[in-house]
């Protein structure tokens, strides 16, 4: 190029060589003057590096997670980026006309670098100084969005984003492996399904479902050419933002149909038409989150299992991109009839307006599958309809919160104890109406340590005093007589009791060991608690609470997740308890309310005060528990006094409104569930007394014959 230039400027040949597709190798000689710095930047990029195809590592891009009931119906969606990804024959013919005519006309005729568009660009950019237009092919875009989608750091994002020649460059070199490794029509579809839209939407799949409330496959031609347009620059058309950018849109639009027609793939008729409709942005919501679900508490649960559970990534990065960016399909355990019954329930008793909150969890004995997880409140952040924004069902690991004091329903643990330490079901004491530990000496921790408390005295709440056996003492739930029984047993060994079947603070600290433990001083959640009773339910399997059943990944590969059991309990031991603790509905402090017709046995539970209320209960085939407590804090706002559910009550205990729901569920939720018995009792190893029998009475009177001489 000789002759004149202008001052300050040089005159260098830039040759770019570019690999093409399988049509063969593309060489072109492009002659560009170069102005300043910009030039010098392209010729030293040009120079240094290779133009040859460099394989692009594609890992998938982020898909819409869906969860499942146990029948395969969906429950909720989680996603990074709602994506959904589809095959090119779903897409409708006018979209694929529509985003090759605007983003790249020559899309089916050139390889990897489309030379023309290329070489316009650089000379538009070289003139200004600086990188103002692409030029890019669609390839060349979806290379872009690959990168983009990979970065894990703002860092890698701004590098996958930089306006440079070197990243240009890159981008030619990983467009060509890609125009080698795929065809036209697979690069089209792939590029279809990554690109963003705006409005949230990644891919067309979703941005037609959320723009427009249609299928990708159901698309008009004003609706293909917005959704086309809306690519350049997703943000600054986004009509979810305002008018403004539903403006921008708009033009965007008609942009698109103007070259459409131009390059005649419509005619200028059917162009002026399309413009003329309104844009017809619906916003549809994005469908997914736990506050979408109709099982808001049981999402949480599921999320944060899998969010927290090594099972499912090493680290809690891993296990998050495995959640919202795998595309999974995730079975679970949750029985839509059972969710039902447990909602129908409560809602007879506790109204969502209501201070009081009620919450209830079912477990299936033997896997440990839950089965419902309900509440009297809706899971959300709208205070002003008294919404609840973590998990009444749950302990704090699952999204939880601290948890209600369990009450007398820990009695059982160490009913339990005293069984495997082999007291019969006669044996018993004299309980006082009030106790107080003869000293420090009294109860151990499980470190060794003295924790008797003889400044305290436990009252009864429930029960009188009087000789009591493991029968009677836990029917009436008499505390005098319970702590007795727990001073004999061993605090340690009943603490050692409630660990082994899944007994754990709602808040994740260690349970508190001290004398009232019994009474149930630790705060506690509904599945742990259900679980815990399944357990006896399955004749002492424990079975850690499981909610999720199979995973199927993306590419259609399915891993099942089965119960983590273990024999907790001695078979006979869990018999006996199951033996006493069904006597609490027929004489004992559940015999106002009744049994449900089958083998059930459970225990109520009420805190000191009337702070909270409990009722755990289990059939062999089907465990749940129930409690009520007020989440502004139960200590300060006791359940006495109090109007819940439209009635007065002076004080909640167990079988007052726990009971009751509880009864109502499992009514509703074994409907159509066989019954299972009850196994007996061994009465060899269980039956009459031991060492505690009750001392025979004095004789009377009547009964003294004299003797004389």
């Amino acid at each position: 190029m000789g002759g004149h230039e202008r001052p300050g400027a040089v005159s260098k040949v830039v040759r770019l060589a570019a690999v093409g597709t399988a049509a063969g190798v593309l060489v072109a000689g492009i002659a560009l003057p170069t102005v300043g710095g910009a030039g010098l930047g392209l010729m030293q990029a040009a120079n240094e590096v290779n133009l040859r195809p460099k394989e692009l590592a594609e890992p998938p891009p982020a898909e819409v997670t869906i969860v499942q009931d146990v029948k395969g119906n969906e429950i909720a969606r989680f996603y990074e980026e709602y994506r959904q990804a589809v095959t090119l024959d779903e897409i409708a013919e006018v979209m694929k006309t529509a985003i090759i005519s605007i983003e790249d006309y020559r899309f089916y005729e050139h390889g990897a670098i489309d030379i023309e568009g290329t070489i316009r660009a650089l000379a538009k950019n070289l003139q200004s100084g600086g990188v103002s237009q692409g030029g890019s092919s669609i390839t060349q875009q979806y290379v872009k969005q690959v990168l983009l989608n990979s970065a894990d750091t703002d860092k890698e994002k701004n590098k996958a984003l930089e306006t440079s020649y070197a990243r240009k460059l890159n981008e030619l070199r990983y467009a060509m492996a890609v125009e080698k490794k795929y065809t036209k029509d697979q690069i089209l579809e792939k590029y279809l399904n990554i690109a963003y839209f705006g409005a949230g939407a990644y891919g067309v799949e979703a941005a037609a479902r959320r723009f427009f409330g249609v299928k990708a496959s159901e698309l008009t031609l004003p609706q293909a050419a917005t959704l086309a347009g809306a690519v350049q620059d997703p943000n600054a058309t986004d009509p979810n933002l305002g008018r403004k950018q539903r403006e921008r849109l708009l033009n965007r639009r008609d942009v698109v149909l103007h070259r459409m027609a131009e390059l005649g793939k419509i005619t200028p008729a059917v162009a002026a038409k399309a413009k003329a409709t309104k844009l017809g942005y619906k916003g549809t919501k994005l469908p997914g989150g736990c506050e979408a679900s109709d099982y808001p508490y049981f999402c949480v649960y599921v999320r944060s299992e899998i969010l927290n559970n090594p099972d499912f990534g090493e680290t809690a990065k891993a296990r998050e991109r495995f959640l919202n960016r795998g595309g999974l399909t995730i079975r679970t355990t949750i029985d839509p009839a059972m969710q039902a019954a447990a909602d129908k329930a409560i809602r007879e008793w506790v109204r969502p307006s209501d201070d009081p909150v009620a919450a209830e969890a079912l477990v299936q004995p033997g896997t440990g599958a839950i089965k419902a997880m309900a509440a009297s409140r809706a899971y959300g952040r709208r205070g002003s309809k008294n919404q609840i924004s973590y998990n009444l069902v749950a302990d704090a690991a699952h999204g939880g919160g601290v948890g209600f004091q369990a009450g007398s329903t820990f009695k059982t643990f160490t009913l339990l104890n005293a069984l495997q330490k082999g007291m019969k079901l006669d044996d018993g004491f004299s309980a006082g109406a009030g106790y107080r530990a003869s000293g420090y000496s009294a109860f151990e921790n499980c470190k060794g340590e003295n924790i008797g408390d003889p400044t305290h005295t436990v009252t009864n709440d429930e029960g009188g005093p009087g000789w009591k056996t493991l029968r009677t003492g836990t029917w009436e739930s008499v505390n005098t007589f319970f702590m007795m029984l727990e001073q004999q047993v061993g605090l340690c060994g009943t603490v050692e009791t409630a660990k082994s079947l899944g007994i754990h603070r709602s808040d994740g600290r260690k349970l508190q060991e001290y004398e009232t433990f019994t009474l149930g001083i630790n705060e506690m959640d509904p599945v742990t608690v259900a679980n815990a009773y399944a357990a006896i339910g399955a004749r002492g399997k424990y079975c850690a609470p499981m909610a999720i059943s199979q995973i199927t990944d993306r590419y259609g590969r399915t891993t099942k997740y089965r119960p983590k059991c273990r024999q907790a309990l001695g078979p006979e031991v869990a018999d006996a308890a199951a033996d006493v603790l069904s006597g609490v509905f027929t004489k004992g402090t559940m015999r106002a309310v009744g049994g449900i017709g089958r083998d059930a046995a459970g225990k109520t539970g009420t805190t000191d005060g009337y702070a909270t209320a409990w009722f755990a209960g289990f059939t062999p085939d089907l465990a749940g528990a129930v409690s009520i407590g007020d989440p502004r804090g139960s200590g300060n706002h006791r359940l006495s006094g109090v109007t819940i559910g439209g009635r007065y009550y002076g004080s909640v205990f167990g079988a007052t409104i726990p009971g009751p729901i509880w009864k109502r569920t499992m009514l509703a939720a074994l409907k159509n569930v066989d019954p299972t018995p009850f196994t007996p009792v061994d009465p060899v190893r269980f039956g009459g007394c031991d060492r505690n029998c009750r001392p025979a009475a004095p004789p009377s009177a009547d009964d003294v014959t004299e003797t004389g001489p």
